[in-house]
C-alpha cells in the first residue's frame, strides 16, 4: 500500500507539473519570442519482488522548450533583411516623388526657362519678355535650392535616424551581454533556463531589427554578436557601444564608430542589414550621387548660359554679363574641398571647377603618403592620375586611367603633412549656390557680336551670311576676361573687334583679307585642341562662285594685353565679280538681332552634361532636360527595385515567423486539450491515493 501511494503521489506531482507547464505556455501566447514549453517524463525505477520487478510511478527529467535554431536564424536574418529594405524605401519613396513631382522637380522650370527664353528671341528688344526669361531663370534657381535644401534635410534625418537606432542598439546589446551572465549561472546546474533563453532570443531578433549580426553560440549557452565583417558587439558578458559621430571627411555625414574599452574603430562602410544598414546604404548609393547629379546639372546650366551670354551684345551693345552667379568665387571653392579632423597638418583644400561637362556625380578621396598624391574616385573605387601643375606645386588635376579629365583642379594651401586625406566634392554644392545676379532685362545679351553684309556696289550678286563665332579664352587670361567683360567703359575684346573688309579676287578665287591687318589682330587657320597642328596664318579663303561656300577661318585679337582666338564660320553664295567686298565686323546698334539668343535656346538639346571626353575628343553626352531625366530615371528604377524588395523580404519574413511559430508558438486548442488530459491524469492520480487509503483501512480495520 506505500508502494501505491508513492505512485499515485508521483503521479499527482507530475500532472500538476505538467498543468503548471501547460498553463504557462496559454498566458503567454502573446509574448513575443515565447517558446513553447513542455515536459518529458520517465517511469522510476522498478523495485524487484519475488514475482519480479515493479513499476513505482512516474517522474519529471526535463522542462524543455520547443526550439529550433534553424529557424530562430532563418526569422533573425529575414528581420534584418526586411527592416534595411523598409528603411531604404521610406527614404527612396521620398526622393522620387521630389525628383518628378511637377511642383518640386527641375523638368518644368527648366522648360519654362527656355520657353520663355524663345519667346525673347521671337523679339529680342521686347522688354517685358526679357523680364519674364530673368523672372523664370530666378525660378529655376531657386527650385535647384529648394531641391537640394530638401535632399539636405534627407541627409538631416539620417543623422538624428542613426543616433537614435544607435542608442537601441546600445540598450540591446547591454541587455544580451545580462542575459548572457544570468544564462551561464542558471545553465550551470545542468537544465537550460528556458525563459531566459527565450528572452535572450527576442532580443537578438529585435537587435537584427536595427542592424545585422552574426550570432556564434558558445559552451556555455552564451552568444557572441559580430557586426560587419566581424566586430564584436557583445562577447559573453562584455558589450561594446555605438558610437555615431561627426565623418572625419565630411562632418555633414554621420558615421558609426565601435567603441571597446579606450578603442574606437569606424566601422560605417561594414555595417549591413537592420535600419541602420538600410540608411547607410540609401546615403551611399542614392542620397550622395543625387545630390552630386543635381549639383552638376545647376553647373552646367550655370557655366552654358553664362559662357553663351558672353559671347553676345546686350541692348546697349555692351558684351553681355553673366544671368547666373559664378561658381567658382573662393567661398563656394573652399566648400568643395575639406582636410579630413585627423590630418596631422592645418593644409586644406580648394576645388575650382574647370569644366562642367567633363564632370562626374562621384566625390574623390586625395590622399599625400609624403612623396606622392593618390587619388580614388569613390564612386567606382578607381584609382586617378594626380599630376602636379608645374607653375604651383599646390594645385593639382585628375585623369582616370583612359586620360579622361575630370572637370576640376585641386588647389592646396600648402604642403600636407604624411598621411594627410582631403574629401573632394566637386558638386556636392552646386544645387544650392546657383543664384541670378543679373537684375537689368536689357542686359541679357541676345544679339551676336559679329555681322557680315555685302557692299551695296558690289556687281555681282554674292551674298555672305551672319558669321557664327565659338569663343575660345585663354585660361591664363580668365580672370582678366571677367574684368573686361564687367568693365562699364567698354573696352572688352569683343567691342575691341575691328572692321574686317573682304575682298574677292577673281585671278586666286579668293576672298582676301586687308594688308595689311589692323593693330592686335591676326587672321589663322581654326585652332585644333593638340596634337593637330597649330594654326597657320592665311591672308584669304577660296570659294568657288556659284556655289553654296562655307568659310571657315579665326580671328585673334588683342586688347588690353588680352588675346582672345575665335572661330568664325559664316556661309557664302552667288556669282561674285572681282574686287566686290564684303564686310566682317562689330554689330553695333544690333537691337533686333535675336543670333545669340537663338543660340541661348539651342543649349535646351545640346549636349553639355556628363560630356565623354577622351584628352580632350568631345564624342558624347546629354542634354540638361536629359541629365535629369537620368537622374529621375535612376532614382525611379531603384524605387521600383526598393518596391519589389520590399514584397519580397517581407513575404519572406511572414515565411521565417509563420515556420518558427508553427514550432515553437502556442497553440491554445492544443494547450486546451492538454488540460483536459493533465487534469484527468491529475484526477486519476488522485484515485490512486485514495484506493491505497481504502485498503490501508480495511487492513486496519481487520485488526480491531
Amino acid at each position: 500500500m506505500a508502494d501505491l501511494l508513492n505512485i499515485g503521489l508521483s503521479g499527482l506531482a507530475v500532472s500538476k507539473t505538467q498543468l503548471s507547464i501547460t498553463g504557462h505556455n496559454i498566458t503567454n501566447v502573446n509574448t513575443p519570442g515565447f517558446s513553447r514549453q513542455d515536459a518529458s517524463q520517465a517511469a522510476r525505477l522498478s523495485q524487484f519482488s519475488g514475482a519480479g520487478y515493479i513499476g513505482s510511478g512516474a517522474a519529471l527529467t526535463e522542462v524543455r522548450r520547443t526550439y529550433s535554431e534553424f529557424l530562430t536564424s532563418q526569422l533573425r536574418n529575414s528581420t534584418a533583411l526586411n527592416s534595411d529594405v523598409a528603411a531604404y524605401k521610406s527614404q527612396i519613396d521620398q526622393l522620387d516623388s521630389l525628383l518628378a513631382g511637377t511642383t518640386t522637380g527641375i523638368s518644368p522650370s527648366l522648360q519654362k526657362f527656355f520657353a520663355s527664353l524663345q519667346a525673347a528671341a521671337e523679339d529680342p528688344a521686347n522688354t517685358p519678355a526679357r523680364e519674364l526669361v530673368l523672372a523664370d531663370a530666378e525660378g529655376l534657381a531657386r527650385r535647384f535650392n529648394n531641391l537640394h535644401d530638401r535632399l539636405s534635410e534627407q541627409n538631416g534625418f539620417i543623422n538624428s535616424q542613426m543616433q537614435s537606432i544607435s542608442e537601441q542598439v546600445n540598450r540591446l546589446a547591454s541587455s544580451i551581454g545580462s542575459l548572457n551572465n544570468a544564462i551561464a549561472e542558471a545553465s550551470a546546474n545542468g537544465h537550460a533556463p528556458n525563459d531566459l533563453l527565450d528572452a535572450r532570443d527576442e532580443a537578438v531578433r529585435q537587435l537584427s531589427s536595427f542592424i545585422g549580426v552574426s550570432v556564434v553560440k558558445q559552451d556555455d549557452n552564451s552568444l557572441n554578436l559580430f557586426i560587419g565583417t566581424g566586430q564584436p558587439l557583445v562577447v559573453g558578458g562584455t558589450v561594446s557601444r555605438l558610437d555615431i559621430v561627426n565623418g572625419t571627411g565630411d562632418p555633414t555625414r554621420f558615421e558609426v564608430e565601435l567603441v571597446n574599452g579606450g578603442t574606437r574603430q569606424n566601422v560605417t562602410s561594414q555595417v549591413s542589414g537592420g535600419q541602420l544598414g538600410g540608411l547607410i546604404r540609401y546615403r551611399n548609393e542614392v542620397l550622395d550621387s543625387s545630390l552630386n547629379a543635381l549639383g552638376r546639372l545647376a553647373m552646367a546650366v550655370t557655366e552654358q548660359v553664362n559662357g553663351q551670354l558672353g559671347q553676345g551684345l546686350d541692348l546697349k551693345g555692351r558684351v553681355g554679363s553673366m544671368l547666373f552667379g559664378d561658381y567658382n568665387t573662393p567661398e563656394l571653392a573652399d566648400l568643395r574641398g575639406r582636410a579630413f579632423a585627423d590630418n596631422a597638418s592645418g593644409v586644406d583644400a580648394s576645388v575650382t571647377i574647370d569644366d562642367t561637362s567633363r564632370l562626374g556625380t562621384s566625390d574623390y578621396r586625395l590622399e599625400f603618403d609624403g612623396t606622392s598624391y593618390q587619388a580614388r574616385r569613390l564612386s567606382d573605387g578607381a584609382p586617378m592620375t594626380v599630376t602636379v601643375d608645374p607653375a604651383n606645386p599646390l594645385k593639382l588635376t585628375l585623369k582616370d586611367a583612359s586620360g579622361r579629365d575630370q572637370g576640376f583642379s585641386v588647389t592646396l594651401t600648402g604642403t600636407p603633412a604624411a598621411g594627410d586625406r582631403f574629401m573632394l566634392e566637386p558638386t556636392r554644392t552646386g544645387a544650392s549656390s546657383i543664384s541670378v545676379e543679373l537684375d537689368q532685362a536689357d542686359q541679357l545679351a541676345f544679339a551676336a557680336p559679329l555681322r557680315s553684309e555685302a557692299n551695296l556696289q558690289n556687281r555681282g550678286n554674292a551674298v555672305i551670311g551672319a558669321p557664327e563665332i565659338t569663343q575660345v579664352i585663354d585660361p591664363a587670361n580668365l580672370a582678366s576676361m571677367q574684368a573686361l567683360r564687367s568693365d562699364p567703359l567698354q573696352q572688352g575684346v569683343i567691342s575691341g573687334f575691328p572692321s574686317l573688309t573682304l575682298t574677292y579676287d577673281s585671278a586666286s578665287g579668293q576672298l582676301q583679307f586687308p594688308s595689311p591687318l589692323p593693330p592686335g589682330v591676326r587672321i589663322t587657320t581654326v585652332p585644333q585642341l593638340p596634337p593637330a597642328p597649330a594654326p597657320t596664318d592665311i591672308t584669304g579663303l577660296a570659294v568657288t562662285p556659284g556655289q553654296s561656300n562655307s568659310l571657315s577661318f579665326a580671328v585673334e585679337v588683342t586688347v588690353g594685353g588680352v588675346t582672345q582666338s575665335y572661330s568664325i564660320q559664316q556661309s557664302f553664295s552667288g556669282q561674285p565679280q572681282n574686287g566686290d567686298t564684303f564686310t566682317l565686323g562689330f554689330n553695333k546698334g544690333g537691337v533686333s538681332d535675336n543670333r545669340n539668343a537663338q543660340k541661348l535656346v539651342d543649349l535646351q538639346n545640346k549636349s553639355t552634361v556628363g560630356v565623354d571626353s577622351t584628352l580632350g575628343s568631345k564624342n558624347s553626352g546629354v542634354s540638361f532636360s536629359d541629365g535629369y531625366g537620368q537622374l529621375v530615371e535612376r532614382v525611379g528604377t531603384l524605387t521600383a527595385q526598393a518596391r519589389q524588395d520590399s514584397e519580397a523580404s517581407g513575404a519572406i519574413l511572414k515565411q521565417a515567423s509563420d515556420n518558427r511559430d508553427s514550432l515553437s508558438g502556442v497553440n491554445l486548442d492544443e494547450e486546451a486539450a492538454n488540460l483536459i488530459k493533465f487534469e484527468q491524469y491529475y484526477n486519476a492520480s488522485a484515485q490512486i491515493i485514495q484506493v491505497a487509503r481504502s485498503l490501508f483501512d480495511t487492513l486496519i480495520s481487520s485488526f480491531r
